[in-house]
């Protein structure tokens, strides 16, 4: 198939060329010109230096794939791209997005002939090689259209059709939310096997519990390629961000009534990790001497 790939970050750019690989031929656009003519130069994509050159090179119907930023830079590229298309192309959101977002993408686009899909996309810097899970929201018809791209850029049985519009990006929600709260899990875990009074070699134990074990999984996995790399992982600060997803899904839980202890809590120790010194920490030590005389350590302990 003929794909217009706008957005060259790690993924982006990595799916350009599982994609090339695959016999697709892939036009290529970023705000940085230089990266996509790198992907011109090395693997066989065509750049386009502008957004009009990129629908301009591709054959009606027109399938363009957004992998940007969720929100701002999403929607204006969207509202860029609307009076270039025509009725019938095919226009996929790779982003992160709020399912919300795609539903109301879905109908602006709708509005002028343009066909809408929300794909969840993981695998992460791995999916070069491995392949992306890709979860879709969107129509039947417009799903079959561009599934020779989706069974391309996934391994095998790693695409679906998951509902109507925002589906998609709902199932990555969840699918995100999890995540959240198993890899607090293994850190929970792991910091309590370092505290211990054992010295226990975490790249080794990582590796065992890999071997049959009901915890193995891929983020264990990564787990040891960390330790292999960094024992005490001393070159990391503590500071863990969030994109947004897991938010989402702790919103929705408590839209839905669905109690979701771990995915929330998760959530939160991220937001702990961000703080120097926290301030509910200082108060619980101060409440603690005040009431029964606690020993403080203070700020030069």
């Amino acid at each position: 198939m003929e794909l217009g790939l706008i957005g060259l970050g790690r993924m982006g750019t990595n799916m350009a060329i599982r994609l090339l690989r695959g016999g697709h031929r892939v036009v290529v656009y970023n705000r940085t010109f230089e990266k996509a003519r790198e992907l011109a130069d090395a693997h066989g994509a065509l750049a386009a230096r502008t957004l009009e050159e990129l629908v301009q090179t591709l054959s009606a119907p027109r399938v363009v794939w957004l992998m940007l930023p969720a929100g701002k830079a999403t929607d204006e590229y969207i509202a860029s791209l609307t009076p270039l298309l025509q009725p019938g192309d095919v226009l996929i959101d790779g982003a992160n997005n709020n399912y919300r977002a795609s539903i109301a993408h879905a109908e602006q686009l709708g509005a002028h002939g343009i066909r809408f899909l929300d794909a969840g996309v993981s695998g992460g810097i791995w999916g070069l090689e491995l392949g992306y899970c890709t979860m879709v929201g969107g129509d039947p018809d417009t799903f079959a259209y561009v599934e020779p791209l989706l069974r391309t850029l996934a391994p095998p049985d790693g695409y679906m059709l998951c509902g109507p519009h925002g589906a998609g990006h709902f199932v990555k929600m969840i699918h995100n939310g999890i995540e959240y709260g198993m890899m607090q899990a293994y850190a929970e875990g792991f910091e309590i096997l370092r505290q211990s009074r054992y010295d226990f070699d975490l790249q080794r134990i990582s590796h065992l519990w890999n071997q049959g074990s009901v915890v193995r999984s891929w983020l264990l996995e990564l787990a040891e390629r960390a330790f292999a790399q960094d024992p005490a992982l001393a070159g990391i600060r503590g500071y863990v961000e969030d994109s947004g997803e897991g938010r989402w899904t702790v919103q929705e839980a408590i839209d839905l009534d669905v109690p979701a202890p771990i995915i929330t809590l998760s959530l939160q120790m991220r937001f702990r990790s961000r703080q120097e010194d926290s301030f509910s920490a200082k108060v619980l030590a101060a409440l603690r001497q005040q009431f029964g005389g606690h020993a403080v350590k203070t700020v030069e302990e």
